[in-house]
């Protein structure tokens, strides 16, 4: 019992599955039910378009950034260079001032001091030339996965132009094969079309108005009149036709009546 109690639950499910999907795919294939499908879809791609573009912009800020961050190391590096230059050359002057005397030129305050800021200099620099190179490392990377996403969103572009004239090309094929479809079954006698319908309904209503008029004239006599008026013109053309052909000699002559020539015999007493 109770597994035909399932059994009938479960083909209950599966004849309400089968009357969604069939109603599912009807209403899918609406013209105006289309339109919006594509209008929807178009309007998702457009805005993960924007969300790829505002990515991608955010991608070129930060590229103009690293730029700029090179572009002001390269000028605190030329910087740099130039005082490397400055404590040497106040170093070399000690030693033209010591006349070349090491020990005389390493004792002065001023030799130490140069020498120090010289290795802060070349230390410096030594950094800021390696984070140039790590950001043009970056830039590198970050100039060709943008020049690559910027192909990327011309294409969708271009695939989003196409998807709005492809919505109107579809709802016109949709519209153009319903139509087919209704005349077909409208020819074979299967359209449950309601245009069908209501074009069965018109006929039908046609022949009845034309039979319900044939009933009234025939009431009317008029049917009647029309045939006598039929005969009339008939008799009319035969007697015209007769006297023509007496006129020309081809009418026959009358037969006389065999009874005038008839003997008649008396019986014999």
């Amino acid at each position: 019992m109770f597994n035909a109690i399932g059994r009938y639950f479960r083909a209950l499910g599966y004849l309400l599955t089968g009357q969604i999907t069939k109603a599912t795919d009807t209403l899918n294939t609406n013209p105006a039910v289309i339109s919006a499908n594509y209008d929807r879809i178009i309007s998702d791609k457009r805005q993960r378009l924007t969300q790829y573009k505002d990515a991608v912009a955010a991608m070129i800020a930060q590229e103009e950034s690293k730029k700029e961050k090179v572009r002001a190391l390269t000028e605190e590096m030329g910087k740099l260079e130039k005082l490397k230059a400055g404590a040497a050359a106040k170093a070399k002057s000690l030693v033209d001032k010591y006349a070349g005397d090491p020990t005389a030129v390493k004792n002065d305050p001023e030799y130490l001091k140069c020498q120090s800021a010289f290795k802060d200099f070349s230390s410096t620099l030594a950094e800021k030339a390696k984070r140039v190179s790590e950001l043009e490392e970056d830039l590198k990377v970050l100039v060709n996965n943008a020049s690559g996403h910027k192909t990327q969103i011309m294409s969708l572009m271009r695939e989003l132009e196409k998807l709005k004239e492809e919505k109107h090309d579809a709802v016109a094929d949709i519209l153009s094969a319903t139509e087919e479809k209704q005349i077909a079954d409208m020819m074979t006698g299967i359209s449950n079309d309601r245009t069908s319908e209501e074009l069965r309904n018109l006929r039908e209503m046609r022949q009845k108005a034309a039979a319900g008029a044939k009933v009234s004239r025939e009431l009317a006599g008029l049917d009647t009149k029309k045939a006598e008026n039929e005969f009339m013109e008939y008799a009319q053309s035969h007697e015209s036709d007769n006297e023509f052909d007496q006129l020309i000699g081809l009418a026959g002559k009358k037969e006389t009546s065999q009874s005038s020539s008839v003997d008649v015999k008396v019986p014999e007493a």
